[in-house]
């Protein structure tokens, strides 16, 4: 399956933004879909954000819609999280993930994930 590899997390204080990133081995990242979930202290993982093979269909938890924007660059085989109007409740360790139906939706089977992003946010 494709590796992913996520880019450095970070410490912002309450109504900033982070924009984190996740590189995908490999030439196959553009028929996968992607989705970014993320696990607060005390929490169960949850999902954040969803896209689909062709970045047209984007999917957003409610507690994000609004803040957050998920996209990718299959050229790059990259996939991209920005966090806007972020608050303390968004400090998680954040994950990509991978799923080869191409869909993105939260109810998709991601096989492949990335390390884990800390990003702290302060209030």
């Amino acid at each position: 399956q494709v590796q992913l590899v996520e880019s450095e997390g970070g410490l912002v204080q309450t109504g900033g933004s982070l924009r984190v990133s996740c590189a995908a081995s490999g030439r196959t990242f553009s028929r996968y879909g992607m989705g970014w979930f993320r696990q607060a202290p005390g929490k169960e993982r949850e999902f954040v954000a969803g896209i689909d093979w062709t970045g047209g269909l984007t999917y957003y938890a409610d507690s994000v819609n609004g803040r957050f924007t998920i996209s990718r660059d299959n050229a790059k085989n990259t996939v991209y999280l920005q966090m806007n109007s972020l608050k303390s409740e968004d400090t998680a360790v954040y994950y990509c993930a991978a799923d080869n139906s191409g869909r993105g939706t939260r109810q998709s089977n991601f096989g492949s994930w990335g390390q884990g992003i800390r990003v702290t946010v302060s209030s």
